[in-house]
């Protein structure tokens, strides 16, 4: 009995540990399985995150250059600083790193202590640090590894910062980017995938106590640097452009912004893009604008942040490409094409102005901008008056269809293609055909009234009629290269359409050219250029709310030379300040005509005076000083100078104007004999609203030299606008005095 109890008991031992070694190998073989399987790929996951640190590596940003090699943009060296809170081993030792990082970098001591509690190995505490930030860092990690041992927790990662070499220049072309450094506005954004190259990878072991193992476990995979950009914009042109742009901002008091832009013809390549009124894209999130900044901060808090994204938004909008407005009179040069190419006028076909015009039934008589009228006129003098009448007969007679035909052809439809974004598309006419436009639009439109395009459509309009009517496609970047400067992308020239035969572009550009000589363009007049010009002044309407409006754009789009076409150029602001001025005669053609003055020299076109332009050249002063007194009276006849000896002396020892002064031809030259001669000042008068004429007696009344800048193309209408020596400043006698002259009319 006992010993079969014993069996027994014997026997339920041996199942027993036999379950117990099933089930207990049941279950570790259960888990190896799911832990070689199920789990597999998240635990290797896992084995490589606690044995590797993987540390990205930004690729440095392309370079911008403008078309001479100049660096308007570019990638400089900035630092990433790097926590690693796995090698931090006690609280205290997460205190001493927190305080540290935020007297150094400035950051939030409790952010900071927060990452140091993670359980990883890469952290972010601060993006961008410049480099001496980065070596104070450096100093305190070398401490950290002294006291405590952990100098590991900490790395320092190089980044690029993006700077622009001239703050707000070219600042609505180039764009900006984010704060990750990718294109949000501008060129920047157009060209983001090119300029942004690819982030490399630093991979580093790690050994069981999480600490770096030496430099041959290290991988480095090298970031690739994006490509660099060049562009078809000229720094020297686009200086001048913005210098004259603000310029007449300023003068008119203009409150809605005011552009240029200019074009080579020929090709499309945009030579220089002013949009004043922009921001810094060094700090673009900040209000450019003080007066805009002032009135935002006047709101009550919660107010504060609508309005900020509202006026940031409008600042970072290109307004050459980006809004829309009402032409105007420019547009007259397309409608005029038009009626030229259909042949249904020839140059002798005359039009009657008494004022006003019924263009058809139904719709009520439109003024001329001349109440008088102009009476009789072909389609130069047209062009040259201005005149709305005479081109609502010309509309009248293409009728809707012909008339949206050419509105088509020169792109007034359809966005120009440039290499920019944000470009507008918002057009009152589009490719439904004439749809919407009924006979009283077509009367108007004809004129450049009741329809929206974008400056820079206008322009490239105007740039085909320079181009023997060849429409092309305008853009900013030349070409892209790599890092190396091997030359990846060229931008080749590219024709969109004939617009208009080049007899008709050729007899039009002279129409415009005769309106810069004696109509309603002889502001954009430059003595020994032949410039191809149109003013415009539209009325808006409505303001950018939808509400009634009474203000005015104004403008004025042309070419040069206007028998061998180069460049174009369009000058456009915004609501001027009417109390001033408010004609595209008046406001825009000055800086029009400034900015080709310097352009036109510097790109290589020559002058060629007329006969009555060589008479009223002016001449420079020789170098009369040390002379004697017969042979300077000899050199200054010679060049076309009257002298005037003061003195007893026989060498002259002094002049004014000094030597290489320029002075206009038969001007007065002093010629001083005696060292001690006392020299009688006069005082500068006010030569402003004087015509040539009156200028020149008052200056010679006043013992002055004056030279002359500006309109002069016809006299009678030509009065003093500025002077470089304010009125009532004291000078030595016969200094030269440079007045500026503008054309007196309020053609439209």
């Amino acid at each position: 009995m006992r010993k079969g109890a014993s069996v027994k008991l014997w026997n339920r031992s041996v199942i027993v540990m036999f379950l117990i070694i099933v089930l207990g190998f049941g279950t570790v073989a259960s888990r190896l399985f799911i832990l070689q399987t199920v789990m597999s790929e998240e635990l290797q996951q896992k084995a490589v995150e606690q044995q590797l640190s993987d540390t990205p590596l930004s690729a440095k940003r392309g370079s911008i250059y403008d078309c001479n090699g100049n660096i308007l943009a570019q990638s400089v060296t900035v630092w990433d600083i790097i926590l690693e809170p796995k090698n931090i081993k006690t609280e205290h030792q997460q205190m001493v790193v927190a305080r540290g990082m935020s007297d150094i970098l400035g950051v939030d001591i409790e952010e900071v202590l927060e990452q140091t509690k993670q359980n990883n190995y890469y952290e972010v505490v601060k993006r961008k640090v410049d480099t001496d930030l980065k070596d104070k860092v450096l100093e305190f990690k070398t401490k950290l590894g002294e006291d405590y041992g952990i100098g590991n927790c900490i790395r320092v990662v190089e980044n690029y910062k993006r700077y622009y070499t001239h703050d707000n220049f070219l600042a609505d072309v180039i764009g900006f980017v984010g704060g990750d450094s990718q294109g949000l506005e501008g060129i920047e954004s157009q060209y983001d995938d090119y300029l942004t190259g690819k982030t490399g990878r630093l991979v580093i072991a790690k050994n069981a106590a999480g600490q770096e193992m030496p430099y041959e476990y290290e991988q480095k995979i090298d970031a690739i640097d994006g490509y660099n950009l060049t562009l078809t914009i000229d720094e020297y042109i686009q200086s001048v452009m913005e210098k004259y742009v603000r310029e007449t901002i300023s003068e008119f008091n203009v409150s809605n912004r005011g552009c240029a832009i200019m074009m080579n013809v020929k090709t499309g390549a945009i030579l220089g893009f002013a949009c004043e009124g922009s921001y810094n894209p060094n700090d673009p999130f900040e209000i450019a604008d003080e007066n805009v900044r002032k009135e935002i901060e006047k709101l009550p808090k919660d107010k504060q942040s609508e309005a900020t994204y509202k006026a940031q938004t409008a600042q970072w909008r290109n307004k050459g490409v980006s809004d829309t407005y009402i032409p105007g009179s420019v547009f007259k040069m397309v409608t005029s094409s038009a009626v030229l190419s259909e042949g249904l006028i020839h140059e002798d076909t005359r039009f009657e102005c008494a004022g006003s015009y019924i263009p058809f039934d139904g719709v009520g008589p439109i003024d001329c901008w001349k109440a008088a009228g102009h009476g009789t006129e072909t389609i130069e003098d047209a062009l040259c008056n201005s005149c709305n009448p005479a081109f609502m007969q010309m509309g009248k007679l293409l009728g809707r269809e012909k008339f949206y035909e050419y509105y088509v052809a020169f792109g007034m439809s359809e966005k120009t293609g440039i290499d920019l974004p944000g470009e507008s598309s918002d057009y009152f006419f589009n490719h439904d055909g004439v749809c919407g436009m009924d006979l009283a639009d077509l009367a108007v439109a004809s004129f450049g009234q009741n329809f929206k395009i974008t400056p820079i459509q206008m322009l490239s309009a105007c740039g085909a009629i320079a181009n023997k009517g060849k429409l092309m496609t305008p853009y900013v970047v030349q070409s892209i290269s790599d890092a190396s400067g091997n030359v990846v992308k060229t931008t080749e020239p590219k024709v969109r359409r004939q617009a208009i035969s080049e007899d008709v572009a050729a007899q039009v550009g002279t129409m415009m050219q005769h309106n810069v000589i004696s109509g309603g363009g002889t502001n954009g007049y430059i003595a020994g250029y032949r410039i191809a010009g149109k003013t415009g002044t539209s009325e808006k309407i409505v303001d950018e709310d939808g509400n009634p409006s009474k203000d005015y754009v104004c403008s004025y789009c042309g070419f040069a030379p206007a028998d061998d076409p180069q460049v174009a150029l369009i000058c456009y602001f915004d609501t001027p300040d009417p109390e001033i001025n408010h004609s595209g005669s008046g406001v825009a053609g000055p800086c029009f005509r400034n900015i080709f003055s310097e352009v036109l020299p510097y790109i290589g076109i020559e002058r060629v005076y007329s006969g009555a332009e060589l008479d009223n050249l002016d001449t420079t002063a020789g170098a009369y000083v040390g002379l004697s007194v017969r042979e300077a009276e000899t050199a200054a006849t010679n060049d076309k100078l009257k002298p005037v000896i003061v003195g007893n002396g026989e060498t002259v020892t002094a002049q004014n104007p000094p030597s290489y002064t320029t002075i206009p031809k038969d001007g007065t030259v002093i010629l001083y004999t005696e060292t001690e001669t006392e020299i009688k000042q006069v005082k500068v008068p006010d030569f402003s609203g004087m015509s040539l004429t009156e200028v020149s007696r008052v200056a010679a009344d006043n013992k002055l030299n004056i030279s002359i800048k500006g309109s002069l193309s016809n006299e009678e209408s030509s009065y003093a606008k500025s002077q470089d020596i304010a009125a009532d400043t004291l000078v030595d006698p016969y200094t030269v005095i440079t007045v500026t002259f503008n054309q007196d009319n309020s053609i439209m």
